[in-house]
């Protein structure tokens, strides 16, 4: 896959999220990342497949700063956010809402206190403290727990939930930041398949509904294509295909993937 074509800076602009020549390094002279370069536009679902150990999590990482890449730029409401630090990529991160794996709720507050925590960003230290949140939050987190089907949760510990509850939380707390782009990174891979199905649709929904970009990075191809408005797939650390899900044939899923086998 080509390097993504150069952009000017209104064009970037227009755009929700823009990578150049992304490498990340763990080891000197062994890159996760190899040159990624890719456009997210600020509408839609991307989903990045490809096997394990190929660096999808390390770039969903790498965007929101919890990985410092080792060359390369992520574009991001006009700042570069490899170049930043301290305060600086705090107020970038806050745009940023993140959906994990395992979903990082905390598993002693209850389903709204931790919605609440999408709002750390923007109340005084000492108002979250005292769980003292303005009432527009507390009423925008309820209309969030009805968009997820957890009406009537607001006062259930998380570690009373199942893994579906805990994920439809973890989304409903990333939107409460009032993000520019949403990022999951395996959110479906500790669920069963019905639920898989729930967990995709929801994140497609309240992407749409919002206008929020959503970038999925997802294992299961046949959810990649039934959600995706495109698909990214990655191998070797590298951009191997880069299009809609009904272009995505078997000789890329070959390459993606490698060899035949695992189409049997």
């Amino acid at each position: 896959m080509s390097a993504a074509p150069a952009l000017d800076a209104g064009a970037a602009s227009a755009q929700a999220l823009v990578i150049r020549d992304l490498v990340k390094e763990y080891r000197p002279g062994q890159p996760v990342l190899r040159g990624v370069s890719l456009v997210v536009p600020p509408t839609g679902l991307t989903a990045i497949i490809g096997p394990s150990g190929t660096g999808k999590s390390t770039l969903i990482r790498c965007i929101n700063g919890l990985v410092r890449p080792t060359s390369g730029e992520i574009l991001f409401g006009g700042h570069d956010l490899v170049g930043l630090s301290g305060g600086a990529l705090r107020r970038a991160r806050r745009r940023i809402g993140m959906v994990f794996q395992e979903y990082n709720l905390v598993e002693r507050l209850t389903v709204m206190e931790n919605l609440l925590c999408g709002r750390l960003g923007y109340v005084p230290a000492w108002r979250a403290w005292l769980r003292k949140f303005p009432q527009r939050d507390i009423d925008r987190a309820f209309d969030l727990l009805d968009a997820v089907g957890l009406s009537g949760f607001a006062t259930r510990r998380a570690d009373a939930l199942s893994g579906g509850q805990r994920q439809r939380v973890g989304i409903a707390r990333a939107i409460m930041q009032e993000p520019d782009i949403i990022l999951a990174d395996e959110p479906t891979s500790s669920l069963d398949p019905k639920t898989s199905v729930e967990i995709m649709e929801i994140l497609s929904r309240l992407g749409a509904e919002r206008n929020i970009p959503v970038v999925v990075n997802i294992h299961d191809v046949e959810l990649a294509r039934r959600f995706a408005s495109r698909v990214i797939g990655m191998s070797g650390g590298q951009v191997v295909y880069d299009g809609p899900p009904s272009g995505l044939a078997e000789r890329d899923l070959k390459q993606i993937y490698g060899g035949e086998s695992w189409l049997a």
